[in-house]
């Protein structure tokens, strides 16, 4: 049983993961603002790989990206984080990219490192399910979980394609476009949630908007087995950038309150 699974383990709790661009802003920040995030209360830290067109991102991680890549970050930058994290954390440890870093490193080379620095699992966002069976064989390979998304447009018969595939949890994006912090959750969104049920006992995480502790409730209380926050973390980092003790303290403060709220 792997790391993502131990978390996921406890039905009685929602798992609360975060998400940072890894590099932003530099390698060393990076590090600490990981640390800040699980002394919060992080169950899954989610690590962002910088692209130049992360097309399912909106500016807020945009720009994180372009300060990440200003600073010279690279593949081996961030298997280099991932090893210092390991250093400190047992904590589950997944990255969202796009094909093409993989591709350029090599996949079965981009997914061999990663597992040696202790990733336990890779969502590659801009990878449809009907060209994933070579990643998804290495993934295996090398017990890194393989994780899809799976949007309100998504027909049931994709679900299902997506389902055989899929490991450690399965992310549903909450809202029609780019990720960014929303005021709600939407009925829609919910509606996804109890429609995935249907077709898979895998871990559902609910993403792409949720930024308070209310829609963490709503979330936790609808059945959701996670909730994954990316852009209200990211804007602290961004908040702070010239302050990182101040950045820390409140990245710290920020998740424990989302993590309380996953609660019964």
């Amino acid at each position: 049983m792997g790391r993502i699974d131990v978390v996921f383990q406890n039905k009685g709790m929602t798992a609360f993961i975060g998400f940072a661009v890894a590099g932003d802003p530099d390698q060393e920040t990076s590090v600490r603002i990981a640390r800040a995030l699980i002394d919060g209360g992080t169950d899954i830290l989610e690590l962002g790989v910088p692209f130049s067109d992360p097309v399912a991102d909106g500016p807020t991680i945009q720009r994180a990206d372009d300060r990440a890549l200003a600073a010279g970050t690279t593949p081996d930058t961030i298997f280099r984080i991932v090893r210092e994290i390991r250093a400190h954390s047992a904590v589950p440890i997944v990255f969202l990219t796009y094909y093409n870093i993989i591709y350029r490193r090599g996949i079965e080379r981009f997914y061999r490192e990663a597992h040696d620095a202790g990733v336990d699992g890779i969502l590659v966002a801009d990878m449809p399910v009907e060209e994933s069976r070579e990643i998804v064989k290495i993934a295996k390979k090398y017990r890194i979980d393989p994780i899809f998304l799976i949007t309100q447009t998504t027909s049931d018969e994709r679900m299902d394609a997506i389902v055989r595939q899929a490991q450690g949890f399965l992310y549903l994006v909450s809202v029609l476009g780019v990720t960014g912090a929303r005021t709600t959750v939407s009925p829609e969104a919910l509606a996804l949630l109890h429609r995935v049920r249907m077709h898979t006992s895998l871990p559902l995480a609910l993403g792409f908007g949720i930024s308070t502790p209310d829609q963490v409730k709503i979330c936790a209380r609808a059945g959701a087995d996670g909730v994954i926050v990316g852009s209200a973390i990211v804007d602290i980092v961004e908040k702070h950038l010239k302050d990182p003790d101040a950045m820390e303290a409140e990245l710290r403060q920020y998740v424990a309150s989302m993590k309380m709220a996953t609660g019964p």
